[in-house]
């Protein structure tokens, strides 16, 4: 939502100072500009990416529009889950949760939780870390070190789309300025002609380096940074479980493995420790937030 008002902002101040110093609106209508300047941007990000890493552009951008998943109420859920895995896993052995992280689909235990099983990352993120803990002669470290190396690795998957992005609203200017070019060579072929012809010429030409400027800095640019900042959060949450999972394969009690990953969740979204109980114990999870 805040992308929308953000843009109705930008949108709303550039033309409202323009009709105030009695700017005419048509005269910014210059279609053959936009398609110069659009058409150059959209060809050359074809042929810089793979279709892979565009398919990822173009979805993280509508995902702009939806908002992060990630929310305080969220990370409540996964501390309660993350409580009734490790109460489980306590009480049972380790090597009754197997079968459910080698189908978590499954699972009674991953059923409660839709929303997680929906995120595919996080998912395998999880059952991948748990089922190696669980097979034996892994260290901690060892275990740490492999989720490390998952959050790099998909931190730099979504870095490729958000920097391509961005390389293509830093052209925009440039493309902006091309734009301008041939409305200048139109307007020296035009010589000679009606003064008001020359004048929307000229016009048209410095229409194109307006819209240039204004889809780099305005728009493009500011979706480009929106994205980055939607891949550092999630992140964040990767390693909200990787800090609570590392607590529990060291040894710690279940109600001290999901402090640690209570602890690593960012502080304006990090729930309190009376929230956090209470949430679990709504659940019936209970015995739970102490479980030993």
């Amino acid at each position: 939502m805040l992308v929308i008002v953000g843009f109705v902002v930008v949108i709303g101040a550039i033309l409202g100072g323009y009709l105030l110093e009695h700017g005419k609106l048509m005269v910014l209508l210059q279609p053959a500009e936009l398609v110069i300047i659009g058409g150059a941007a959209l060809g050359s990000m074809l042929a810089a990416n793979p279709l892979s890493v565009v398919k990822q552009m173009v979805g993280g951008m509508i995902g702009l529009f939806k908002g992060s998943p990630i929310t305080k109420a969220y990370y409540l859920e996964n501390l309660k889950m993350l409580n009734e895995i490790f109460v489980y896993s306590r009480k049972n052995g380790l090597a009754k949760l197997e079968a459910d992280v080698d189908e978590p689909e499954k699972s009674a235990l991953f059923k409660k939780y839709p929303k997680f099983m929906a995120d595919h990352h996080a998912l395998h993120f999880f059952c991948d870390t748990m089922r190696m803990s669980i097979s034996g002669g892994v260290t901690p470290l060892d275990l740490d070190g492999l989720m490390e190396l998952d959050i790099d690795v998909q931190g730099q998957e979504h870095h490729e789309p958000v920097s391509s992005l961005q390389t293509t609203a830093d052209s925009l200017p440039g493309l902006g300025i091309v734009a301008a070019v041939l409305g200048v060579v139109i307007t020296m072929g035009a010589l000679g002609g009606p003064p008001e012809e020359l004048g929307h010429k000229v016009a048209a030409a410095l229409v194109g380096t307006f819209l240039g400027i204004l889809l780099c800095y305005g728009f493009l640019g500011p979706v480009a940074s929106h994205m980055g900042k939607l891949g550092n959060i999630y992140g964040q949450y990767l390693n909200f479980l990787r800090q609570g999972i590392l607590a529990f394969v060291k040894g710690s009690a279940p109600s001290l493995a999901i402090e640690y990953a209570r602890r690593a969740i960012p502080p304006h979204l990090r729930p309190t420790f009376k929230e956090m109980e209470t949430s679990i114990k709504g659940g019936g999870g209970a015995a739970a937030a102490g479980g030993k």
